[in-house]
């Protein structure tokens, strides 16, 4: 006993030391092995015990538990079964002895201890585990206990990790499943009893804010129904410990919930009690019980939370009861909710659960109606502000999930009176007091609507009755959604917005809030087209009246421009109609897909009078130049001025398909009303391309340009003089650059007005022979420095002069790519014009091309260049050229060249390599003969220069590109490794053996693919596996004879070891499906040769365990069972070599 005692002092000094502030790693790392080496010692447990028993030092007790908690799980297989017994009977003595004077975490440490055992032993050798934690739990003195005991046996037993068979785990399940009814009847019965007991007497009047609340909105739910007399009784005012005790029992039973099924073991009862707890979350109101006066934030000693249960040394509670804070009472109402929202979160309902199914829903919109009901000393709005935060989220987390799983089950529910929970719904979403909250509210309308959407499709012939039933309340919906984002009727809020930070998505806060708005007003728009129209028309009509009449407030005084509105009113009265403006005319943008296609006839007088206004805002905007002038406070009223017009050019290209067809439906009849709209659309946008104008301005009127050139492309545009400018602006080279990215968008414009067929006119008059030469002497002008450069091939530059013309390609290569992507899905004819044009700059490239190998940045453009040729017009180039470009490159990149590229990860020279390869994907996709002669060196550059290279390194980017290159070849190129023809193998019945070339190739590919499937990339392991099966499905990959023989097995040898290292978990479907189809090929070979093979092969197992796995592989060959075989074998495998690995063993003294 001395010596224990000895060592206890020695490691409670050795803990003090280990965690003080100046003890030094070295010395740390010296305490951490002594301690380890004194834990594996055999019988270190019982030294464990006595530390356990008689120290007050949390360290030492986290420590000894540490110690049990390694035997149980790591090494109980080999403890004798007298120290097991021992050990059984001795730590929940412990826990009866010492649960109230340790801290809550030690406690919770040695309750999941013995549920680990249980987990082992329980219920052979273990048969009073489960009875000793129902007992502890009808103990009034120690139910906190046995809830902890419960809570963590559903943690650790119901879902528990893969230190167990797949046969005990299936065990436990159905162990616990049996005693499920009895314990949620224990759980059912606290709850019911605490609240009786706390309740006030039923003979006191209720308190008047909730008396006659049953016959309110939702009355028709409740009647006859004795939940509403439940849950209109006043609320129980709980003491401390009986608080704690119900938040205990609301956290088992959410646990409990999420794996348990839905079943009648789930009774009204114990709904009827969770409801009675979920209102604490909203009515926090209530009324102490006499006698208990205590300050509401005592809480026990040692930082103890509120869930657990109260520990006896909490000192100077004096016998008081405590209501708790209002924090604390709001936490059994989100408690409640989380089980509630486990119940309503599982989709799979059996029959005899729907009706309690109905039942939660009507107790739930009681909830609601409470939350949203407003009496003289409350709003709506204030109540919920009141509210606790995370109940909110659970209970708008629940109405989600009503809406999005159980919608379609209940409406048609005639006890389910849906109108009215919309109207409740309505008042909860436009009350909510954060931003956030209103967010996840807004998503709510959004499934709604999409499944109002979806029904109405499906039932055409009741359409009109079905959107009757709610018309009401999408009315509503669309005029509070749009007052929202208008700052006339909601300025303080959108105030708070931030406008400037981007989060993930690349928007701002303000972007994100009118986006989900506008997604809503949209989907409304999709049912009730012309109201929505109707509603939306006036509002931006009357905003767009403000911004119209500003011209009669500028002043004009020598060259400056004034507007003369100063007032501080006056001007932010002007700030909120310009903010509605431009949200306004997003809305209008939004909304021009319901124009369109089928409704085109039906709705086009209201698209005509939008499109009109718009035209007519833009022109107003450009002549007047509003963005330009000076203003009383530019800060604010400038951008305002500028965006508004931005956004009315960006809602007028939204229009561009309603006038793509407007012009493809009148082109024969009466024109100069479409004439008129596209020469005052490019009337407004053409004098804002300058490079004075602000850039956002600038690139809405480019965008605008480059939409009716490519989606409407009116035949009589090159003509108008405004397009006339624009070309001359872009061609004559003294004017000032636009911006490139400007400047990119007109080339592409002026390209696309020259190159693209006109709609509605036959081939004889599409005018190719003027167009083609104009389009000629565009590119002519927008390349005369570039094609210069060809001189400069043979002379070695200076410095500056290398500057310069690194300039000029930086500033050339990416238009010519942008004109050639435009049109690369277009007819031959554009295509073969658009080269033509392009033909001398392309051979400038390929001779510049050598020059600037050494120049990561500028052979990065050039590839990229070249891939868009490749992509767009390999037809055009031809197979001569097309075959010298690809040969300048395979004899420019050197094996030096690439690995020094490719070695500088995310480099410029990196991005040359990846562009590279891209090519060559495109020549090896080629159908036909013309590029096959350079498959060998191809591969060679692949399998014998890249290869080698990016092996052993992580190197993504390059490896994904090279292995997709690979698999091109193959797939493409199939004929190229396997003679047999289809036709063969049909006369031959099928059995043909495979004519093999060039196997050496074939054999590296394959191994290549194989050695991606060690390395820890995850990324290219998905895109690699998906390779090889889609090379299965096209052209019977694993069925080669190749394959079959000498690659099989390992590949499925390899994939199996991936499982069971749980390295790539997330691809644990693919994988084991490829494992599947790789088996199919010959089941009998893998049952009867493989897996006895991969079971020998197994490291840490013994022989009755092989044949205990053999055993358990079910010969089977359907998928499903196959499956589970392999997940079985996976964990049972990790299993055993977790039982079995033996720890050292040897006597340290501490």
């Amino acid at each position: 006993m001395a010596s224990e005692e000895a060592s206890l002092r020695a490691l409670e000094s050795l803990m003090t030391e280990f965690f003080h502030t100046c003890t030094t790693n070295e010395r740390k790392r010296e305490i951490e092995e002594l301690l380890n080496n004194f834990a594996q010692q055999t019988g270190a447990w019982r030294h464990c015990l006595f530390f356990l028993s008689n120290t007050q030092n949390e360290y030492v007790m986290m420590y000894s538990l540490t110690v049990f908690e390694n035997l149980v799980n790591k090494m109980w297989i080999g403890v004798a079964s007298q120290d097991k017994m021992e050990i059984r009977s001795c730590l929940p003595k412990l826990l009866l002895a010492q649960h109230k004077s340790v801290p809550y975490f030690i406690r919770n440490k040695l309750c999941k201890v013995i549920v680990d055992i249980g987990r082992q032993d329980w219920p052979m050798f273990y048969h009073d585990f489960f009875t000793n934690t129902l007992q502890l739990i009808q103990s009034p003195a120690l139910a906190p206990l046995g809830l902890v005991m419960l809570k963590t046996t559903s943690e650790e037993l119901a879902c528990p990790r893969e230190d167990l068979s797949v046969a005990r785990k299936d065990e436990l399940r159905k162990l616990l499943l049996e005693q499920v009814p009895t314990v949620l009847g224990l759980l059912t019965g606290i709850l019911e009893t605490y609240w009786d007991k706390h309740s006030v007497i039923a003979s006191t009047p209720p308190p008047s804010p909730t008396s006659g609340e049953s016959v309110e909105l939702l009355g028709n739910l409740f009647q006859g129904s004795q939940y509403s007399k439940l849950l209109c009784q006043p609320m129980a005012a709980l003491d401390n410990e009986s608080h704690q005790l119900c938040c205990l029992v609301l956290e088992c039973l959410a646990h409990l919930f999420s794996w348990i099924p839905l079943s009648t073991s789930i009774t009204p009862t114990l709904l009827a009690s969770i409801f009675h707890f979920a209102r604490f979350g909203c009515d926090l109101r209530t009324k102490a019980k006499t006698g208990s006066f205590i300050s509401t934030n005592s809480s026990s000693s040692n930082g103890q939370p509120i869930t657990a249960p109260p520990t006896s040394n909490g000192g100077g509670r004096n016998g008081q009861q405590s209501e708790g804070s209002k924090v604390d009472r709001a936490r059994l109402g989100v408690l409640a909710m989380t089980c509630v929202n486990e119940l309503v979160s599982k989709n799979c309902v059996p029959m005899d659960f729907e009706e309690y199914l109905l039942r939660m829903f009507q107790q739930t919109f009681f909830l609601l109606q409470r939350l949203t009901r407003e009496n003289n000393a409350h709003t709506v709005k204030s109540r919920l502000q009141e509210l606790d935060e995370s109940y909110l989220e659970k209970f708008t987390d629940f109405l989600r999930l009503f809406v999005s799983v159980h919608l379609r089950r209940i409406e048609s529910s005639p006890q389910f009176p849906i109108v009215e929970f919309l109207a409740l719904l309505f008042k909860y979403t436009f009350n909510q007091p954060t931003h956030d909250g209103y967010f996840a509210c807004l998503d709510i309308w959004s499934i709604f609507l999409d499944f109002l959407t979806t029904k109405i499709k499906s039932r055409l012939a009741d359409r009109e009755s079905v959107l009757n039933r709610y018309k009401d309340a999408l009315v509503l919906l669309l005029r509070e959604v749009l007052n929202r984002i208008q700052f006339r009727y909601n300025q303080a809020q959108l105030e708070e917005l931030d406008d400037e930070t981007l989060d993930d998505d690349q928007q701002t806060e303000w972007q994100r809030y009118l986006r989900q708005s506008l997604e809503v007003v949209a989907k409304v728009m999709e049912l009730l087209p012309s109201h929505a129209f109707t509603t939306l028309f006036p509002v931006l009509q009357e905003n767009l009246d403000v911004y119209l009449g500003l011209q009669q407030f500028i002043v004009t005084t020598g060259t400056s421009r004034r507007l003369n509105i100063t007032a501080e009113n006056d001007c932010r009265r002007l700030h909120c109609s310009l903010r509605d403006l431009s949200s306004l005319l997003q809305a209008v943008g939004r909304l021009a897909e319901h124009f369109i296609g089928e409704v085109f006839a039906a709705r086009f007088s209201d698209a005509l009078a939008v499109v009109e206004r718009l035209v007519e805002v833009t022109c107003y905007g450009s002549q007047t130049s509003l963005y330009d002038l000076e203003t009383a406070v530019p800060s604010v009223l400038k951008p305002d001025l500028i965006d508004v017009h931005a956004q009315a050019l960006a809602a007028l290209q939204a229009y561009s398909h309603w006038l793509a067809q407007f012009y493809s439906e009148v082109h024969s009849q009466n024109q100069s009303q479409f004439i008129n709209l596209i020469t005052s659309a490019i009337d407004a946008s053409s004098p804002l391309i300058t490079a004075k104008v602000p850039e956002k301005l600038l690139l809405s009127a480019c965008h605008l340009m480059v939409s009716i050139t490519s989606t409407v492309r009116p035949v009589f545009l090159v003509t108008l003089p405004a397009v006339q400018n624009i070309f001359n602006l872009i061609t004559n080279n003294h004017t000032r650059r636009l911006p490139q990215e400007a400047h990119m968008l007109v080339c592409r414009a002026l390209s696309n007005m020259l190159l693209l067929p006109w709609p509605n006119l036959p081939e004889s008059e599409q005018q190719w022979q003027s167009r083609s030469s104009n389009h000629a002497s565009l590119l002519a002008a927008l390349t005369r420095e570039y094609r210069v450069l060809r001189g400069t091939v043979n002379v070695t530059p200076r410095q500056p002069d290398l500057n310069n013309m690194k300039a000029v390609i930086q500033q050339t290569l990416p238009v010519l790519r942008d004109i050639v992507d435009s049109i690369s899905g277009e007819s031959t004819k554009s295509r073969q014009i658009c080269y033509q044009s392009l033909q001398e700059s392309v051979q400038v490239s390929l001779s510049l091309f050598p020059v600037f190998i050494q120049q990561p940045d500028v052979t990065d453009e050039m590839l990229a260049f070249f891939l868009t040729l490749f992509q767009a017009l390999r037809v055009q180039m031809g197979v001569p050229f097309t075959g010298q470009i690809i040969h300048t490159f395979l004899s420019m990149f050197t094996r030096e060249q690439l690995a020094a590229s490719i070695l500088q990860e995310g480099s410029a020279g990196c991005r040359v390599v990846q562009k590279f390869l891209k090519i060559l994907q495109v020549v090896v996709q080629e159908p036909g003969q013309a590029f096959k002669p350079f498959l060998p060196s191809i591969l060679s550059l692949c399998m014998e220069q890249v290869y080698p290279v990016v092996a052993e390194r992580s190197s993504p980017d390059v490896k994904a590109e090279m292995f997709e290159l690979l698999y091109q070849i193959l797939h493409q190129n199939w004929r190229y490794f396997f003679k047999t023809s289809v036709l063969t193998s049909v006369q031959r019945g099928g059995a043909a053996e495979d004519v093999m070339e060039n196997e050496a190739q074939f054999t590296a590919a394959m191994q290549a693919f194989g050695q991606s499937f060690l390395q820890p990339d995850i990324h290219i392991f998905k895109q690699n596996l998906s390779y090889l099966e889609s090379l299965n499905s096209k052209h019977k990959l694993y069925h080669r004879k190749l394959f079959r023989t000498s690659m099989l097995f390992h590949f499925i040898n390899v994939l199996l070891q991936v499982l069971l290292h749980k390295s790539h978990d997330l691809l644990q479907e693919e994988i084991t499906v490829a494992i599947y189809n790789m088996a199919s090929v010959d089941f009998d070979a893998f049952y009867s040769a493989f897996m006895p093979e991969f079971l020998n092969g197994c490291q840490g197992v013994d022989t009755n365990q092989r044949a205990v796995l053999a055993r358990n592989f079910k010969l089977e060959q359907d998928l499903p069972s196959f499956t589970q075989s392999v997940q079985r074998l996976v964990n049972d495998l990790r299993y055993y070599r977790l039982c079995n690995s033996s720890l050292p063993t040897g006597t340290i003294k501490l």
